[in-house]
């Protein structure tokens, strides 16, 4: 069956001279691995690259995990992204994330939403250093794990209970008040408001780090993240 979608490329992985596998999260049909054909009369190199916001045909069968795509361009192209290092930082960042949780092969408008406005403020926003945290609260509520905002006196967020609480949990599995208050505003924060935060480069690295922890612990398989050492260092 013949389906047009639009698309946001996750990873391409070269398969042959002219053969390009691209995993991709397509807004109607979720997680999708296609094979597209490259060269002179094939894709352009511009839709390989990780998160094209791209278009395509493609003939899709329900039994197959590969599918064959008869036509696709790049629907946007990012004007600052590739060309200003610290926009690819963050956007090396997203593309791993987005590839590593993104794996329901059905649509999501919420997953659908996030994506774009992530996209659209890394290539765009003036201040980029909170986004990773605001990109990592705002994609865990349709991965269905957004922590629930805290009520008075709950001052510590419990990582493996997805909540905030007093002190007193029986694990080590808890943040303490200077980065669980740091989390409780972040998660009144869109990425419309990312020039209004204010943190410093210590607690941004620690409350990443803990947050990619929370994603461990709840996204089964995650693994570690390659890109954050990177991050952390463009970022401080």
């Amino acid at each position: 069956m013949l389906v047009t979608t639009q698309a946001v490329v996750l990873r391409a992985i070269a398969h042959g001279d002219r053969t390009l596998v691209l995993k991709a999260w397509t807004r109607r049909g979720g997680a999708r691995s296609y094979v597209v054909r490259t060269g002179r009369r094939g894709a352009s190199a511009a839709v390989a690259q990780p998160l094209s916001r791209v278009e395509l045909v493609a003939d899709e069968h329900p039994e197959r995990d590969l599918h064959s795509v008869r036509e696709i361009r790049v629907g946007r192209p990012y004007l600052r992204i590739p060309y200003e290092p610290i926009r690819g930082a963050v956007a090396l960042f997203t593309q791993e994330l987005l590839l590593r949780t993104l794996r329901a092969e059905s649509p999501d408008p919420d997953i659908d939403a996030v994506v774009e406005e992530a996209l659209e403020s890394i290539d765009s926003a003036a201040d980029l250093r909170c986004l990773p945290l605001v990109l990592l609260i705002r994609l865990s509520a349709p991965l269905g794990f957004l922590p629930a905002p805290p009520m008075p006196g709950e001052d510590h967020f419990d990582l493996q209970e997805g909540c905030f609480m007093p002190a007193g949990a029986m694990h080590g599995h808890l943040l303490a008040p200077p980065l669980s208050l740091a989390l409780a505003d972040l998660l009144h924060v869109d990425f419309a408001d990312l020039e209004r935060v204010r943190l410093p480069a210590q607690v941004r690295r620690d409350l990443m780090d803990h947050l990619l922890l929370y994603y461990r612990m709840h996204v089964e398989g995650l693994g570690e993240l390659r890109s954050p050492a990177v991050l952390h260092t463009v970022l401080s």
